[in-house]
Order: C-alpha cells, then sequence, then structure tokens
C-alpha cells in the first residue's frame, strides 16, 4: 500500500462495510512515547457493496477521531462523585479489586458483561472468552440482541445456521422483483440502493413500510414508468401481509411443487395455517387492499425461476423483526421465498439485512449469551469440549446460558443479580428499550465500567472510563451483511492513552485470572487472536478455520471479491496440540462460501423447514388512553444512539434535534401544529420532540428516530416486551398519545408521566 493510495479499510458505520481508504491528511498530534496520531482524511474505493459510492455517514467518518471530548485517559468516579483523570494501573487496579470483592459475595454471577456489534471479530472473541474464563460468569450478551436475534432465530430454525444474506450483495443487481420489508435502506445505507437498479427497472421493486420512506419513495418511478409497489400496513401487521401472499402464492397454484417435494419439509402444515388468511380477511387486519396482495404474491411468483422469470429475492430489516412476533414474520417470509423455490438458487432467495458494522460476526464468536465461538451452543457438551480445548480449559469450568440483553438489563443490581457491568462498545442509555428503566437499573449498580472512545450517556454514568481504539486506529477483522469477512487497518496512532480492548481484556486477565488459565490466554496481537478464534471456530456452523490475516490480505492483493464463510481448513491442524491455541498456516485450497445451500441446507435432513406462523398483534397495541402507533427508526445522518455522528458538526447541523413525524390530519386533530413541541406519552414514561407535518406517515402513527437521548429519546417510549423465541425487543410499535408540549407542564402533576420520576431529564432537552 502506498501513501497515495492510502490505507485500504472499511467504513465505521454500517454492515454494508463499504469500503474506503485513509490517508494522512494534516500534522501529527503527539502522544506517549513519541506516538503521532494524525488526522486522516476519506476516500472512496472501489468494493462489490459500494462500488465507489460512500454515504455522508461514510463521507465525514473521520472527523470522529479527532471529536472535541474524545476520550483519551482513564476516567474514576472520586468521592466527590465526579470523573477525574487516572492512570492505567490506577483504574484497572479499582476494577479488579472491586469485580473480586463482589465475585467472593455473590459468586461468578455478581458481574456481567455487555458487548456491541461494532466491535472487530477479534474482540468480540475476546471479549466472550473473557467473560467465561476469567470472569466465569453466564451473564454476557451485546446490542446485536437488539438488530439481528430475530432474523438469527428464524434462519436458524429454517435453514440450520444463520448468515444474514447468504449470497453476495451483486447477485441482486439482476434480480427481476425485491420485496424489502420493514427497511429503509435509502437512508440506512445509501450505497445499497445501486442493487435495487435491476428490480426498480423491471418495476419489480415491493417496499412494505407503514410510513412513506426515502426506500418506499424508489417505487415511484423508473426508467420505463412504475418502479413498483408501496406497501402501507397497519403497524404491526408485517406478519398478515406475509400469510396473505403466501395464501395466494398456494391458491392460485404458483408454488414450485418439485422444489417443495425436494428441498423442504412442513409445507402441509404451513399451508394448512395460510388457508384461513385469504387476502380479503387480511385486508381487515392489515389495511392493505386485497387486491394488492393478489398483484405482490403474483409478481413475486412471475419473476420466479420455476416460472421463468429472472430471479426474486425477499429480504428484511429491523421493521419487521424488532417485534414480539418478529421471528413468527421472518419464519412466514422464508416459508414464501421456500414456496416459491427461491432459495439456495442462484438470482434469487431470501436475506436479512444485517444493521451494525459487524451485527453478523459480532454474534458468531462468543457474545450471546447462549453462544460459543464458531456460532456454537454452548450447552452441547460437543462444543463445550472443543472450545475449552482450545482455550485450555477444563470444559466444567465454562458457565452455562446466560440471560438475553433485555432480562440481563433488568436483572442488574436486583436480588440475585449481577451488581457489576462492564461495557463494551454499547451505549444502553440510549439505545435500550424503557430507557428509564434501564437508567434505575445501571444507578443501581455498585460497579459500571464503560470502555468507549467519546463521553457517551452510558459513559457519563460509569465508575470507571476506560478509553479504547477506534476503527482507523487499529487493525482486525470485520464480517459484513454478506458474511464476508474483510479486514481493518490501521491509519493512524490513537491519541493520549487510548487502547484496545485486546490490551485491556489482557490486562484485566492478569489481575483477576483464575488457576489453571494459561498465562498466555489473552494476546493482543490480533492477528493472533484471529488465528485461535479460527481454530476455535472449527468445525461449527460459522467456520472460520481456513482464514487468517495473511490470507485475507492476499487476497484483497491479489483483487479477489473477498472471502465468505464458511471457509474450512482441511484439515484444521494444530501446531501445539497440548496447548491447542496455535495452528499450522491454514490450508488455503477451501474458496469460502458466497452462496449457500446450493446443494443441501444445514439441517440433519438437508431439507429447509418450514415453519408454521400466526399473527398475534403488538403487546402493546392502541386503545382509548394511547389511540395512536408510535414507530421508530433512522434518519441519514445519524447512527445508532448518535454517540458518533452528534459529533460530527456537518450532520449535527443538518438534523440537530429528535422530532416526531405527523399526519397533517392528526396535528389538526390532537392541536399541535407543524414545528410545535409535541408530548408523547406511553405506559413507559414521556418524550418531547418537535413536530413535521408529513403525508409520509398514516394519519393513525407517529414516527420518532431513535438517534437522541434525554426528552427527545424515543427508547423512554418503547417497550421491552420481547419475541418470546429470539428476546428481541419491540422496539417498532407501542401505543401512544400526542399532545401540545409547553414547559409548565413540568410543574403540572396532573399532565405527569405514567411513571414517577421519568420526566426528570425533560427541562434539559427541550426543542425550541
Amino acid at each position: 500500500m502506498t501513501a497515495a493510495s492510502g490505507v485500504r479499510t472499511h467504513c465505521s458505520y454500517c454492515a454494508l462495510q463499504c469500503g474506503m481508504s485513509l490517508a494522512p491528511s494534516g500534522p501529527g498530534i503527539p502522544g506517549p512515547g513519541g506516538r503521532a496520531a494524525l488526522p486522516v482524511a476519506v476516500a472512496p474505493r472501489d468494493f462489490p457493496t459500494n462500488r465507489g459510492g460512500l454515504c455522508q455517514k461514510g463521507w465525514t467518518s473521520a472527523t470522529v477521531l479527532r471529536a472535541g471530548d474524545r476520550l483519551t485517559t482513564p476516567l474514576v468516579r472520586g468521592d466527590d462523585g465526579e470523573l477525574a483523570p487516572s492512570s492505567w494501573d490506577e483504574a484497572l487496579d479499582l476494577v479488579a479489586a472491586r469485580v473480586a470483592a463482589i465475585q467472593a459475595e455473590d459468586g461468578a454471577g455478581g458481574v456481567a458483561v455487555f458487548g456491541g456489534g461494532g466491535l472487530t471479530n477479534e474482540k468480540a472473541y475476546a471479549l466472550g472468552k473473557f467473560a467465561r474464563t476469567v470472569l466465569r460468569t453466564p451473564f454476557i450478551d451485546y446490542n446485536g440482541r437488539f438488530c439481528m436475534a430475530s432474523a438469527a432465530a428464524a434462519g436458524n430454525r429454517a435453514f440450520g445456521v444463520d448468515r444474514g444474506m447468504p449470497f453476495p450483495v451483486t447477485d441482486l443487481d439482476g434480480a427481476q422483483a425485491i420485496v424489502l420489508l420493514g427497511s429503509n435502506v435509502a437512508e440506512t445505507m445509501p450505497p445499497f440502493v445501486q442493487h435495487l437498479a435491476g428490480a426498480r427497472a423491471a418495476g419489480g421493486l415491493v417496499v412494505v413500510d407503514p410510513r412513506r420512506s426515502a426506500t418506499a419513495r424508489l417505487t415511484d418511478d423508473g426508467p420505463d414508468g412504475e418502479a413498483g409497489l408501496h406497501v402501507q400496513p397497519v403497524p404491526g401487521t408485517d406478519l398478515v401481509v406475509l400469510l396473505a401472499l403466501l395464501h395466494v402464492v398456494l391458491a392460485e397454484g404458483l408454488a414450485d411443487r418439485e422444489y417443495l417435494d425436494a428441498r423442504t419439509s412442513g409445507v402441509d402444515d404451513v399451508a394448512r395455517s395460510v388457508a384461513a388468511w385469504w387476502p380479503e380477511r387480511a385486508e381487515t387486519v392489515c389495511g392493505v387492499p386485497a387486491a394488492e396482495l393478489r398483484r405482490v404474491a403474483r409478481l413475486l411468483a412471475d419473476a420466479s425461476p420455476s416460472r421463468g422469470g429472472r430471479g426474486a429475492y425477499l429480504l428484511t430489516g429491523r421493521g419487521v423483526e424488532q417485534s414480539t412476533q418478529g421471528t413468527a414474520t421472518v419464519t412466514a417470509a422464508i416459508n414464501l421465498a421456500l414456496a416459491l423455490g427461491l432459495v439456495g438458487r442462484e438470482g434469487s432467495g431470501y436475506g436479512c439485512l444485517t444493521g451494525q458494522g459487524n451485527g453478523q460476526g459480532g454474534r458468531e464468536h462468543g457474545q450471546k449469551s447462549d453462544q460459543l465461538p464458531g456460532y456454537r451452543k454452548i450447552d452441547d457438551p460437543a462444543a463445550r469440549a472443543h472450545v475449552a480445548g482450545v482455550w485450555g480449559v477444563d470444559p466444567d469450568s465454562l458457565p452455562g446460558p446466560g440471560l438475553p440483553a433485555v432480562a440481563l438489563l433488568r436483572s442488574l443490581a436486583t436480588p440475585g443479580g449481577p451488581r457489576a457491568l462492564l461495557v463494551h462498545g454499547s451505549n444502553v442509555l440510549v439505545s435500550a428499550p424503557d430507557a428509564d428503566r434501564v437508567r434505575e437499573r445501571l444507578e443501581a449498580l455498585d460497579l459500571l465500567v464503560v470502555c468507549d472512545v467519546v463521553p457517551s450517556e452510558t459513559a457519563l454514568l460509569a465508575d470507571v472510563v476506560l478509553p479504547v481504539t477506534q476503527w482507523a486506529e487499529e487493525s482486525g477483522t470485520m464480517t459484513n451483511l454478506e458474511g464476508r469477512v474483510i479486514r481493518r487497518r490501521k491509519a493512524t496512532e490513537a491519541p493520549g492513552e487510548a487502547r484496545s480492548e485486546l490490551w485491556i481484556l489482557a490486562e484485566l486477565a492478569r489481575r483477576l485470572a483464575p488457576a489453571g488459565l494459561p498465562a498466555d490466554a489473552f494476546p493482543t496481537d490480533p492477528a493472533v487472536v484471529f488465528d485461535e478464534l479460527a481454530l476455535a471456530s472449527a468445525g461449527g456452523p460459522a467456520d472460520y478455520s481456513g482464514l487468517s490475516h495473511a490470507r485475507l490480505d492476499a487476497d484483497e492483493d491479489a483483487a479477489g471479491p473477498g472471502l465468505y464463510w464458511p471457509c474450512p481448513a482441511t484439515p484444521p491442524e494444530l501446531s501445539d496440540p497440548a496447548r491447542g491455541i496455535r495452528r499450522a498456516e491454514p490450508d488455503n485450497s477451501h474458496p469460502g462460501t458466497p452462496r449457500m445451500f446450493l446443494d443441501a441446507f444445514a439441517t440433519p435432513d438437508g431439507r429447509a423447514r418450514m415453519v408454521a406462523v400466526d399473527h398475534a398483534g403488538p403487546s402493546d397495541d392502541v386503545r382509548a388512553d394511547a389511540p395512536l402507533y408510535l414507530v421508530t427508526g433512522r434518519v441519514l445522518q445519524h447512527y445508532q444512539s448518535g454517540a458518533q455522528t452528534h459529533r460530527v458538526p456537518e450532520l449535527e447541523a443538518l438534523v440537530p434535534e429528535s422530532y416526531v413525524e405527523l399526519h397533517p390530519l392528526l396535528g389538526t386533530r390532537v392541536g399541535v401544529p407543524d414545528g410545535a413541541a409535541a408530548r408523547l406519552t406511553t405506559a413507559r414514561g414521556t418524550a418531547v420532540a418537535t413536530a413535521r407535518w408529513t403525508d409520509a406517515v398514516r394519519p393513525d402513527t407517529v414516527f420518532m428516530p431513535f438517534h437522541w437521548s434525554g426528552a427527545g429519546s424515543v427508547n423512554r417510549l418503547t417497550t421491552d416486551a420481547v419475541d418470546p423465541v429470539s428476546s428481541m425487543p419491540e422496539f417498532k410499535v407501542c401505543a401512544v398519545s400526542v399532545e401540545p408540549f409547553a414547559p409548565a407542564d413540568l410543574s403540572d402533576p396532573a399532565r405527569g408521566s405514567h411513571r414517577a420520576g421519568s420526566d426528570a431529564s425533560l427541562d434539559q432537552e427541550v426543542p425550541a
């Protein structure tokens, strides 16, 4: 890599992981030991997912590296209640001493860990290993539970394995029809839109969304007329839409019967279950005209290869997955794709659009409460034996399954629950549902330790804050939404005393490790950690054993398309069988797996499982005191909790505050003019935001983005009811009331929130 071309890496934001180059753009900032933290400039590069394009967030991503409030030294809360600078030894000694004391009193489960979908594969792996071998706690989960859990549960159940998109994103280019359910890609990952061009040109783009989003507007016009169809169901009824579509496919003889007979099981049960959802009945529940439902079903069938079409895809996103029936909804989408013979056929299929940068890899290597590296189940004796062998520990010393994210957060500082929490790569105070309750639980902890790059809302509550490196300051790997394993490369030094989580975990392990754990159990070289990860994953559903940093670099140097898991070594050989954590250079003969399921599914009999599901509706449905639907989502300029993008002046200037979208008819009826402050109340709490009138939302629905804290935090309103299969919380729909807001309302108990104390910060962030 030359200085002129810059360092090849990938964007710090979403799972599209657009290719970019970073080059020095100014003088260095002196750091400890003579390190120079160089400002860098971003340039897009040609990579299959983005083809030289970047969104506004990508173009400005380097700004966050030099944020004015960047954390550069450890902080410890003193007796005066204030966070003050500390040395690394002082901070880590304090954390180790307090963790040891809590575990001595309460056992291993007195301490919990919460990870993030933005951590590299190496850091996610090391964090899971640290929780299980050093802390020996069962209590670890991560914010991917808020992102991918329902799609993962449905994919595992149907296909025997979960890879969000089991095909390259470029395969979408040739499709005749694409159905997007609950995904606003035009704002969440704009470079993805180019892959919809073929379907738009064929009039085959179908967007299912209760809101007329930027993606829904892509259906308005194409090169030769109408580009597709926007289907606008009642919030929380996407499952009904899918059940009706499958009803039509089966009733009208549009299914691929040869495929169903050869490659699936369970179709008869599914057929019986959807018999009750004829389009006219479905219309009474979901609000989509019966004729429109039939049109979509026929459009999909006409595009299916079995009927001579050019190919069709169904893609799901958070809009249908973040629901108490999220797993059922994704299952219904999979059932429809299977009935049409799309899955495991090149040029067609089902896929889930992973959200977070490493949402795919983050859930494969040990951050989830029930999983070990390689996507192995933690309660599987064979999986425990394999991973324990790699780690050099007794399998019986590994804890069992813990609690998924919502249950874990609820349990903090409760009788028998964890008294300490270590947070890595997550801002739970803004991103978790029912945020006021989360604040209560975090404030009740005996010890809260947060690793972050900026003082996020969660970090500001912590007892100890540890400054960590960002994407351009570290090396490692990420796994994007296609299951493509890519290289993140270091382009500049971190400022001040910021350190990698790999170093932090190694230092804490040195202070806390129980007897019997190998002394070198936590290497800090990402390439060495990846080698261990690859070995631990060998033979698992997500097998990385044929990969290494060197192989990934060589593939990119040869202008290769990237390597997709599963990519097993044949055979995976240990260079030190006694230790089991080093390996010889992996066999490079396996090409990786760009397209899964072409020959068989990863189930015992090789068939995809079709599972009958039915509609139940939202857990918090509209009623007299909350007569409107609240739906949540993202905006183009901001990302997740906003911890990064609120520190980019160009982005913050474009969308500086939270807002709520209301249809003009609704705004008139409730007395909230365009541009005025609106008060929103649910059974959990109250929020205040500026009203924006628009016909993009239904008259019975309001929309709020979730990138803000304080008064404008929509997650003070959302419910933490969860899907019974995936434990995914129902972020996307709940019942709400809307009324005009005036600051005087804060002192009027009659207009207070449903939970005492939840209005505590309303006066901190009231729109002007």
